[in-house]
């Protein structure tokens, strides 16, 4: 029966921890729930950086009643000052008797500490319950700590013939209301949107958050040759981009764009060197990134095992052309048997188009 309890808590946490709108990263989505006598006497859920962590949220509401209780809570509380007090040291001010976690946190100012300061303060912890569905939640955070690089979602639409845009390049609206909808979505709960330049050339797009509530993302064009042109819509948002590269520019045409846009140089090749770029993305608490093409782009990033996800969009629509671009190019797999597998595969209708999403099987290292 403890066990069955657990879960049912446990799942309740799970709730909390996802109803923030807005991103909360860097930090990890947390939710935390207090139970006294087989009744909720407190919840809690982290909302941002600078707010109350789950824990302490729970805590508060719960007043008295924390003493003698048990918390359940998504992830490992912290033991460190930061924006906010360790939460180990609320938990034990409060009297909990006992602290059920799915995961270890692995901020390397935590990572089994904040565990190991509960047991020695006399609280019961146990942890391993729930774990899968913790390291889905927080794939981002969990991924980002542990390389210091975003967690890469790759996202295109096509059409039945597997084209990811008409033969002029063009890909402007090949899906319906409700795919749009939910790219926005991508959008709004990814920390920075990422494409080539040849998608600015090509779509002009604003890459922002418009059809869903929250927050648009950090704006990213990779544009070795500085090709980007000043009147792209992308550079003239209240928010900054990010136009990282490569090659020789002129200095001139160097600072026009620097005064529209930060401008970043990655090494000196015609080609930008794609992990260098999301290792300065991580150090800037980039912890999610929602590559958008296109197509040469999306193979780079495959060829290179840089992908963690995928998001694709296929829509009733048959455009045809030989020379329309696909999904993903770049140099591909020498057969079927060679090709990228995805786990986790999830299909959903919007309104007229299929959506499918999937994690991408990487060889543990």
């Amino acid at each position: 029966m403890a066990l069955r309890e657990d879960a049912w808590y446990l799942a309740r946490a799970f709730e909390l921890a996802d109803q923030p709108v807005a991103r909360v990263s860097p930090n990890p989505r947390v939710g935390a729930v207090l139970v006294r006598d087989g009744a909720i006497v407190g919840e809690g859920a982290h909302l941002g950086p600078g707010t109350a962590h789950a824990e302490a949220a729970a805590i508060a509401a719960a007043k008295d009643l924390a003493e003698g209780a048990t918390l359940y809570v998504t992830l490992e509380p912290c033991c460190h000052y930061g924006h906010t007090p360790p939460c180990t040291k609320a938990i034990i001010a409060a009297g909990i008797r006992r602290v059920v976690a799915p995961i270890e946190d692995p901020n390397p100012e935590v990572s089994g500490k904040g565990f190991a300061e509960l047991r020695a303060a006399g609280i019961t912890v146990d942890v391993g319950s729930g774990a899968a569905q913790a390291i889905a939640q927080n794939a981002s955070y969990l991924h980002w700590r542990r390389t210091g690089r975003p967690y890469v979602t790759a996202k295109w639409a096509l059409s039945l013939g597997g084209q990811s845009a008409a033969r002029t390049g063009k890909s402007l609206y090949m899906t319906g209301p409700a795919a749009r909808e939910e790219a926005h979505r991508l959008r709004a709960t990814s920390d920075a949107v990422l494409v080539g330049t040849g998608t600015v050339l090509a779509d002009d797009p604003q890459l922002t958050v418009r059809d869903v509530p929250g927050p648009s993302p950090l704006r990213v064009v990779l544009d070795s040759f500085g090709r980007l042109p000043l009147s792209s819509r992308l550079l003239h948002a209240e928010r900054r981009t990010i136009v990282y590269v490569s090659g020789d520019i002129a200095e001139e045409r160097l600072q026009a764009l620097s005064d529209l846009a930060e401008v970043v140089r990655l090494g000196r090749g015609p080609r930008l060197p794609l992990p260098a770029v999301l290792e300065d993305l991580g150090r800037r608490d980039v912890t999610s990134l929602l590559v958008e093409g296109g197509a040469t782009l999306h193979g780079e990033f495959f060829d290179q095992g840089l992908v963690d996800r995928v998001a694709v969009f296929v829509a009733p629509l048959v455009l045809g052309g030989r020379e329309a671009p696909p999904g993903v190019a770049g140099l591909g797999a020498e057969s079927p048997a060679k090709g990228l597998r995805l786990t986790g595969g999830t299909w959903r209708v919007l309104g007229e188009d299929a959506y499918f999403t999937a994690r991408v099987e990487k060889e543990a290292k």
